[in-house]
């Protein structure tokens, strides 16, 4: 008897019930609409300078929210908004769409800091946790799931209001700065390989490799090709960065980049982020990794930016946190990730 079979539903495990509307003396908590992306972008950019002042969250990741097939926006966002309309507070609970071998579902909010403790944060998590749970036990499966909620560090009362509703820090992530001006030291490309530039009309073939390479990674579920044109279309990715390396034509491993001028202001200098870097597991020890970062950060440079910036699992097996190191990487800033597993 497999292991599934044994285990409870999940409608067993949690709390199924419809959350209400929470309620609160200082504001009036609604759902998102189309109408609000705006605003909703405008206090997060607020709680940006404060929780991680070197980027700022783009109006499109707030648009997508609103196009996932996966996302019922009347039931799965919730606003807070003040008496004079202003929106002070935002959250939406997701689940990830592949649902094939385990469920994850994803707490994501803020609070604008100028009206943070007053029980709004409170109100939020204990909300966007409820309809996590909802939909969870709404799939009737036995297999394992998880809450997750990531926090960055220094934010604390996120991380005690995550505590309160079980969830423990499991991992640290952290956020990596390279100087373009620096030499790249890595060697080249293993002999037969191909490093080119991304183009659009290898999307489905790196969206393999992506879920090849990630296959085997903390916390990652196969990305969707609703998700993953989101991504590739939008409008930060720069496919003149970006490196594939191709052996007979195959994607066995790649460096996708993205640039979006409004974190320039806030990291103090041009930059490009580096969003995914990954090699299929066949072609790993191989030296890919190393090769097409290099080449990305030549790119880049010769693209006029200054500063390469990327994000790492500081407990990944693969060990890319030291690989980053020796390239230059130096850690800025970290984020905590909390979860609580059924």
């Amino acid at each position: 008897m497999s292991e599934s079979a044994t285990r409870r539903p999940l409608s067993e495990q949690l709390d199924a019930g419809p959350p209400a509307l929470p309620q609160h003396p200082d504001v009036v908590f609604r759902p998102a609409t189309v109408e609000d992306i705006d605003a909703v972008h405008a206090a997060l950019v607020a709680s940006d300078r404060l929780d991680h002042p070197t980027w700022v969250t783009p109006r499109e990741d707030i648009a997508d929210i609103f196009e996932l097939s996966h996302v019922d926006v009347a039931r799965d966002t919730l606003l807070a908004i003040a008496p004079d309309g202003a929106v002070v507070a935002m959250g939406w609970a997701m689940v990830h769409p592949t649902q094939d071998a385990e469920l994850h579902a994803y707490l994501q909010g803020t609070v604008h800091p100028d009206w943070r403790r007053r029980g709004i944060g409170t109100q939020l998590i204990g909300w966007l946790y409820a309809r996590a749970s909802e939909i969870l036990a709404s799939t009737g499966s036995t297999a394992e799931a998880a809450i997750f909620q990531y926090v960055d560090e220094g934010n604390t009362d996120a991380v005690t209001l995550g505590e309160r509703l079980g969830l423990r820090t499991e991992r640290w992530f952290t956020s990596m700065q390279r100087d373009l001006s620096a030499q790249v030291d890595a060697p080249a490309a293993a002999e037969g390989i191909e490093l080119v530039p991304y183009t659009a009309g290898r999307s489905a073939d790196v969206l393999a490799a992506r879920n090849d390479a990630f296959r085997d990674h903390w916390g990652s579920l196969p990305s969707t090709p609703e998700r993953w044109e989101q991504f590739v279309g939008g409008p930060f990715l720069r496919p003149d960065l970006s490196t594939l390396a191709l052996a007979e034509g195959r994607v066995v491993a790649f460096c996708l980049a993205s640039v979006n001028e409004e974190d320039w202001a806030a990291l103090g200098a041009p930059n490009t982020y580096i969003d995914l870097i990954g090699v299929v597991r066949d072609y790993r020890g191989c030296g890919l990794a190393p090769a097409v970062i290099a080449r990305t950060l030549e790119a880049a440079k010769s693209a006029g930016l200054e500063q390469a910036v990327l994000d790492v699992d500081t407990a990944s097996k693969t060990g890319a946190h030291r690989l980053y190191e020796r390239l230059g990487f130096r850690p800025t800033q970290r984020q905590a990730a909390l979860v609580r597993r059924f």
